[in-house]
């Protein structure tokens, strides 16, 4: 992790429809936030809020069941726009790196962004920590964070689903990865000196 740099770790929460037969119109509206920042190694700031939907306000009992959330947190939680401008304002560098797991997040954003008529509120790199992790341990499937975390042999933090408790479990999994990826790297070669002296001593305890 770049010691000058920032890291926002973000996780959303969105509506959904009540099954697959979606009604005309309806797209997934952000409904909570989790944000971590991160600089030097360190968090400087979390950050969790219910965000009110506009487009479609009432949760649905899918919604609301998957989710564990109720229709009173979220009609008083901030204004999409609240949101962005919160956004814009944790992204204290401007050129931030944003790490979510999936894209999903991003997606959204950027589709609800466009419903409000309001700006994008980020410009630096986006990481899909998910992707990074499959690539990494060269998994067939994309995991689940949680999974994922569990694979590391820990427990996530908090919640599943609870949008700060996400962005706190992505930030751990971020941490545990660049360290493997420290461990893995390619090490120096040997000197023919190194070399020399690694066959005597084989040769010294060989049968």
């Amino acid at each position: 992790m770049a010691e000058y740099n920032q890291y926002l770790f973000i996780d959303f929460e969105f509506s959904m429809p009540e099954n697959k037969m979606t009604p005309q119109g309806f797209f997934p509206e952000i409904i909570e936030v989790g944000l971590v920042s991160v600089s030097n190694k360190s968090i400087k700031q979390t950050y969790s809020s219910y965000v009110k939907p506009s487009h479609f306000p009432v949760l649905t009992s899918r919604c609301k069941s998957f989710l564990g959330i109720s229709q009173a947190q979220v009609d008083q939680g901030i204004s999409f726009a609240d949101l962005v401008k919160l956004l814009d304002e944790a992204d204290t560098n401007k050129d931030s790196t944003i790490v979510t797991w999936g894209n999903m997040d991003m997606k959204v954003l950027r589709a609800n962004c466009a419903k409000h008529n309001i700006p994008f509120p980020f410009k630096g790199k986006k990481v899909d920590l998910s992707m990074e992790y499959k690539r990494f341990f060269g998994d067939q499937n994309q995991t689940g964070l949680w999974k994922a975390v569990q694979e590391y042999g820990k427990e996530g933090t908090g919640k599943h689903h609870c949008a700060l408790d996400d962005a706190l479990t992505t930030y751990n999994i971020f941490k545990l990865v660049e360290n493997d990826k420290r461990y893995l790297a390619k090490p120096e070669p040997t000197t023919i000196g190194d070399r020399i002296d690694l066959s005597k001593v084989l040769n010294k305890f060989a049968l």
